[in-house]
């Protein structure tokens, strides 16, 4: 006998944020979280091949996002012939990085305002805009000032991807939909210097920004044409049913995504199912701006409280935030000490060792999500049908393991001139654990709190961006002043540290959910559109 999550509703509100039942009992079956409504507009319901339009576009945005923040590095070369300091090159990187972590706290609320769609728009636009002036700057300080816009028009990159999945996808796929997010962004972070290293070395290193800004203008097109707003207003949140039977009658899609995904049975909403509404029409699918009434102001400040409230959200943000670090110095250190000999290399040469962290992620990807999506339905069979977010961080410890060895692993040898086969293989180690372990770290955060992830990720992202700023700031005259080695030996015992965050919440985490159920339940009710997971 098939149970009806409507009629659980008790027994979830007993339960902590997070805890929810994926299995019937011991069996192979799946119950859907959150829960589908009837209504064919909402994204749970799409079709896949309209999911899989508009996460393509996505990824494709994100792509190209972070080909723009990360190929810099590649003309460092070229930049100090101009007479451009490295302390000035790294001091770029560190303003990007302060526009990526202010651009997510302006952006942000908007998205819960004005929908996903404007805000993917105007983010491709301003950078776009970047693109243009890094490829006609002269000086140093116009250096700092395009790497201050794209910082600020790629800023809701990350947070407006991952909050888009939650709107489309649920809560068994998280993991691998996050899977392929991070590795578009390993892709632009990671392959984008390898292309840009020979553009730079066949076309100079002006024509590096162009490309970009032809296919940041090729992706504001695909999004202004083809990605369909996610933001899902209920039938009886947004209009009445005389408006959803006026509207103009679309054919309603012969199977809906979640109908066949894994031959998964659907649940019935707790919603009323009296009305159905009619399927959109393309002009409101692709509206410019899909409104809510409800105030944004609070989502200025509510980030921050959600940072220091919720210790997934803490968690999430040290991690992604160290990884990104992490790679950020690695970046930095092969594009300056890997021009003198014994290496000698050119901005091809550049480019092309990068592509080893690349092939490390794509491994990761490929490995890391799938096994522990379904890691997890084998931990819940074993719980009686009941998953909790910490099962994800099984395999997050060996992950950040990897990671801290693969930083350790470059550093050392980049200290003592070993061949650069052997630094190649210290960054693949690490692209692999930063795959592996940004993706559990952000998924167990989507899994605890999904009903207030928009705000969370924008507290997680300011971390993240907060802690590269500092860092990158600092690194110039911290290897100046340590060296190579002790610097490297250092980044690594707090990547230890990074790795050893998880045991306490294996430990303590749903204690702590517990606790703080009851604040993670009012500040859901104060996001927009709140829906359910039960």
């Amino acid at each position: 006998m098939e149970a009806n999550p409507a009629n659980d509703t008790e027994k979830h509100l007993s339960l902590p944020p997070g805890t929810v039942m994926l299995n019937e009992g011991h069996s192979d079956s799946i119950i859907l979280h959150p829960t589908p409504s009837s209504d064919p507009n909402d994204p749970l319901n799409w079709s896949m091949w309209r999911k899989g339009i508009n996460f393509g576009l996505t990824n494709f945005y994100v792509l190209f996002t972070f080909v723009m923040l990360d190929i810099m590095k590649v003309a460092f070369e070229a930049y100090m012939k101009m007479g451009i300091s490295y302390e000035t090159l790294n001091n770029a990187v560190a303003t990007n990085c302060a526009g990526l972590a202010v651009g997510c706290l302006m952006f942000i609320p908007f998205v819960h305002k004005f929908g996903r769609r404007p805000l993917y728009m105007i983010s491709s636009l301003i950078q776009l805009v970047a693109a243009i002036w890094s490829a006609s700057l002269h000086t140093g300080r116009e250096l700092i000032g395009a790497n201050l816009l794209s910082g600020i028009g790629g800023a809701t990159s990350e947070t407006i991807v991952m909050i888009t999945i939650v709107d489309l996808f649920f809560v068994h796929q998280h993991a691998r939909f996050n899977g392929i997010f991070l590795l578009a962004q390993s892709l632009g972070a990671f392959g984008g210097p390898v292309a840009a290293g020979f553009i730079v070395a066949n076309q100079g290193w002006r024509w590096m920004w162009w490309w970009t800004a032809i296919f940041l203008g090729v992706n504001l097109v695909l999004v202004c044409l083809f990605f369909e707003e996610t933001k899902y207003i209920p039938v009886s949140l947004g209009r009445s049913a005389q408006e959803t039977h006026d509207e103009t009658e679309e054919s309603k899609p012969s199977k809906s995504s979640h109908e066949h995904l894994d031959q998964m049975p659907a649940y019935p909403s707790p919603e009323s199912e009296s009305i159905i509404p009619r399927p959109n029409p393309l002009s409101k699918r692709l509206a410019l701006i899909t409104r809510s009434d409800e105030s944004i102001w609070h989502h200025f400040y509510l980030p921050f409280k959600i940072l220091f409230t919720f210790p997934a959200v803490a968690y999430a943000a040290i991690t992604y935030g160290l990884l990104l670090a992490w790679f950020a110095v690695i970046s930095s250190a092969a594009s300056y000490f890997m021009l003198s000999p014994p290496y000698s290399f050119n901005s091809s040469s550049v480019g092309l060792f990068i592509l080893s962290a690349l092939i490390g992620a794509i491994l990761g990807t490929f490995v890391g999500a799938p096994l522990n999506d379904k890691s997890i339905l084998w931990l819940a069979r074993r719980n009686g049908g009941i998953f909790e977010p910490e099962m994800r961080l099984w395999m997050i410890l060996p992950g950040s393991l990897i990671a801290t060895v693969g930083l350790l692993t470059f550093g050392l040898c980049l200290s003592r001139s070993l061949p650069w086969i052997v630094l190649a293989v210290g960054y693949a180690i690490f692209g692999f654990g930063f795959s592996v372990t940004g993706d559990i770290a952000l998924t167990y955060l989507t899994d605890c709190y999904p009903e207030i992830l928009g705000d969370a990720l924008v507290g997680v992202v300011f971390v993240r961006n907060g802690l590269s700023v500092l860092i990158m700031f600092v690194y110039t005259p911290w290897i100046t002043a340590m060296g190579i080695q002790n610097t490297f030996i250092v980044a690594a015992m707090i990547s230890l540290a990074m790795t050893i965050m998880p045991i306490g919440l294996l430990i303590w985490g749903k204690r702590a959910r517990k606790h703080t159920a009851a604040e993670y339940r009012r500040f859901a009710l104060r996001q927009p559109l709140h829906r359910s997971l039960g």
